[in-house]
């Protein structure tokens, strides 16, 4: 069949979602959450007899194998692996450049999008029929991951070549939380103006940023945005999200593998978009630390705080601190179902109580203002210099915050947690 013959923007997604509470006669909740990748009989005959390129990194499992590996045996031609910040296997660095190389396990040429690289141009994508993506998100706008997201769905309908996604949990998508981005603090961590915490998985984040044309003037020009319930083999696609099975917005989902090398773990997950807005100040978040995320201080706290010393470690290999002696917060033992409903609201106490011990006021933030990328915004650094109260910064958010979730509604491909 010819997949580009359809000329109006067709996001497809099947509704398998109860089928096997239906058999069984339990509850969706009680069913094991199976995400996209898995769901191997719904997108396996989109992609037999073609070349496929596939958008991955060490999250794209199938069970306990990898996606690649896994579609390689079982026949499906596959001529291009792109990969995202911290590469392809996962091992790199946050921000270290990647060039492009060979698999060595399948020989498939691997190309980084990421650097000066990360939208697939169209000699990249000469001989593909199809492309997949498949990568585990954690729901923070500064995750670069949804950057790579849009920059793909781009050259896809750019260079009319159609795009699988297959979705996968968001970990921290029971919530929405955090200041909404101005559009003049638009980054490779901040591509659109959502809130901090969106609350979308990443096959909803594409339907958002079709439907409101938040993409590029050449991938808006496809202006039909129509959802096909049922799609076959014979049904023409531009995009098309493959859901997840038994996952909704109230979900509880632990990642089989870490979506990075500094989020090892659920409490890192939970944590990340309160403390990381700790990347902005000349504190170490943890990086070089076997608790990146979970602890944060600095050389010139009291030496009667929780006491560690980070150094170069794969996958940080540089990053603030280094070798000093740092004084500060361990959050690592809070509780996993404590972190969970605290962080049903971002807490901003930590980077409050951190600036008001820390003895150098004036050289607290990083002074090339990273922290208003974080924020997306250069009103959260003022806040905290003024001593702004928590209920003060969060009450500024509004109403671009409630603006946004109004928006999110309409995209949703599953029960919302309210």
């Amino acid at each position: 069949m010819n997949y580009l013959k359809c000329i109006t923007f067709t996001i497809a997604f099947p509704f398998y979602l109860c089928c096997n509470a239906q058999i069984t006669g339990k509850s969706v909740k009680s069913l094991a959450i199976t995400p996209g990748a898995e769901r191997m009989d719904l997108y396996l005959p989109f992609l037999k007899g073609k070349s496929v390129a596939i958008f991955a990194n060490q999250t794209s499992m199938v069970n306990k194998t990898h996606l690649v590996d896994t579609l390689v045996k079982r026949g499906i031609k596959v001529i291009k692996i792109f990969g995202p910040e911290h590469g392809f296997r996962g091992t790199a660095s946050a921000g270290e450049e990647l060039n492009n190389a060979v698999d060595t396990k399948t020989g498939i040429t691997v190309i980084s999008l990421y650097g000066d690289h990360k939208k697939p141009t169209k000699e990249d994508l000469k001989g593909v029929d199809v492309l997949l993506f498949d990568i585990q998100d954690i729901g923070v706008r500064f995750y670069t991951y949804i950057s790579s997201l849009q920059y793909y769905l781009e050259a896809a309908l750019e260079n009319h070549v159609p795009l699988l996604i297959l979705d996968r949990p968001n970990p921290n998508g029971f919530y929405v939380d955090g200041p909404v981005l101005e559009p003049k603090f638009k980054s490779f961590i901040g591509m659109q103006s959502i809130p901090v915490v969106y609350g979308l998985t990443i096959g909803e984040y594409a339907l958002l940023l079709a439907g409101e044309k938040w993409l590029s003037p050449e991938a808006n020009k496809i202006n039909a945005f129509n959802i096909t319930t049922h799609p076959t083999v014979d049904t023409p696609f531009h995009v098309q999200v493959i859901k997840c099975g038994n996952y909704d917005h109230n979900s509880k989902y632990i990642l089989p593998v870490a979506p990075s090398p500094n989020i090892r773990d659920i409490q890192a997950i939970y944590l990340y978009p309160s403390t990381c807005f700790i990347e902005g100040t000349v504190l170490s978040e943890g990086r070089g630390t076997d608790k990146p995320f979970q602890v944060f201080g600095h050389p010139s706290y009291p030496n009667s705080m929780y006491t560690f010393t980070p150094k170069p470690n794969e996958g940080a290999k540089s990053s603030k601190c280094y070798y000093q002696e740092c004084y500060g917060w361990d959050l690592s033992s809070t509780p996993e179902k404590t972190l969970k409903d605290l962080n049903k609201k971002i807490q901003l106490k930590y980077l409050l109580d951190a600036y008001k011990l820390f003895p150098g006021k004036d050289s607290f933030f990083l002074k090339n203002n990273f922290i208003n990328r974080l924020a997306g915004n250069d009103v959260l650094m003022q806040q905290v210099k003024q001593g702004k109260t928590e209920t003060e910064i969060r009450q500024s958010w509004e109403p671009a915050l409630g603006n946004y979730k109004k928006i999110r509604k309409k995209y949703l491909l599953y029960k919302d947690f309210e």
